[in-house]
């Protein structure tokens, strides 16, 4: 592809804090590096305490964890996420009940979840669609009310916002992605937000196999041991030293890639005003984006593949996104819906994602943007 749908960079020091890393012989977890990561989370997000995990999936799990959940505990969640959210919580033993989405930011509808609580909920994940806020405020006060736990998913909103909040840093739990389509990459990569203290302690253990070794590393104890359940979720030393680089240049990268949403939308609201797609509506109030993503929501599913087909054939990769959860063969097994998924099962075959990363340049954008009007000439909206 001439134009690929996404493309991992290093936009600084990455390789030199990797030598550095291996110079200096801590290659396992929780290095110099890491814990430089762990700061930078903690000190620009607002988060109590943050953790590296291996992976978003990784920090879903500790999260899942953390919820105390068991076969007959409900967690709700929307159909329209990627499966780690919901496998997190069926690895508990626990049943995901799909609710739908709004038809404005894709999130999680509030009220709809609101109207699925029953007596054995336990949690609440809201997912920050393209780093775009759930409407936060509304979902804490539920939880509140019926004593919820709420676990963002904000694998896609690092360094978005809600009503001057970062994303990850307002539930009790919160869960990043710093996979390589994702805004600031390592790789694979991730890390727990844990904003509420009854948790701190215990997340600790958990990522560290189930031990208090974090403990006896800072001199709290004198020796360490098994104290709960828990796995390897620590990742290298190499990732923390990857990612450390990234992280100083996040506001630089969403920045970028807000411009490139920007020309996207200058170049297709033409289109748009034909009716020929439509675009994502501007962030609600209180909601300031990343620049995660750029999505076109086309007529039909017909429409869409011939669009694809049409963008392939001249060299560029578009892609579409979920197949919905509860429409899946393990969301069927696994979860339940609780509400008419309406919009989920309608965006779902007509929402088209255009190439974004760092360095797509500007004529790349009007490139894709005359190939989609000439995909659109002489048919009628």
């Amino acid at each position: 592809m001439k134009i690929p749908f996404n493309k991992p960079f290093t936009i600084g020091a990455e390789l030199e804090n990797i030598a550095a890393a291996v110079r200096a012989g801590h290659l396992s977890g929780d290095g110099p590096f890491t814990q430089r990561c762990h700061r930078w989370l903690e000190e620009r997000l607002g988060a109590r305490r943050a953790l590296l995990t291996h992976s978003c999936t990784a920090a879903l799990e500790m999260a899942a964890i953390l919820c105390d959940l068991g076969p007959g505990d409900e967690v709700i969640m929307p159909s329209f996420t990627f499966v780690s959210t919901a496998n997190a919580f069926v690895l508990r033993g626990a049943t995901p009940v799909f609710v739908d989405i709004r038809p404005d930011t894709l999130n999680l509808d509030e009220t709809a979840a609101a109207k699925a609580v029953t007596s054995k909920t336990r949690a609440i994940v809201p997912v920050h669609y393209a780093g775009v806020a759930c409407e936060m405020d509304a979902i804490m006060a539920l939880a509140r009310s019926r004593n919820l736990v709420v676990v963002e998913d904000a694998a896609q909103g690092v360094l978005a916002e809600y009503r001057g909040r970062k994303l990850g840093a307002i539930g009790h739990l919160g869960c990043l992605s710093f996979h390589e389509t994702k805004n600031v990459i390592s790789g694979e990569g991730g890390a727990l937000l844990v904003n509420d203290q009854r948790f701190t302690a215990r997340a600790e253990i958990i990522r560290e196999k189930g031990t208090n070794r974090a403990q006896f590393f800072r001199g709290e104890v004198d020796k360490y041991g098994w104290m709960d359940i828990g796995s390897s979720y620590l990742p290298s030393e190499l990732v923390g030293a990857f990612l450390c680089a990234q992280l100083e240049h996040a506001v630089e990268i969403n920045a970028r890639r807000l411009q490139l949403c920007a020309a996207y939308r200058s170049g297709l609201e033409t289109l748009a005003a034909r009716g020929a797609l439509a675009l994502p509506r501007p962030e609600p109030a209180g909601a300031t984006g990343n620049g995660h993503m750029f999505y076109v929501l086309l007529k039909d599913l017909d429409t869409r593949s011939a669009l694809i087909a049409h963008l392939k054939a001249r060299g560029i990769h578009a892609v579409f996104h979920y197949v919905p959860l509860h429409s899946s063969p393990a969301g069927r097994k696994f979860g339940r819906t609780a509400s008419p998924m309406t919009v989920t099962d309608d965006v779902s075959e007509r929402l088209l994602r255009l190439p974004l990363y760092y360095t797509l340049a500007d004529s790349d954008v009007a490139q894709i943007v005359s190939a989609i009007a000439a995909f659109f000439h002489g048919r009628p909206a």
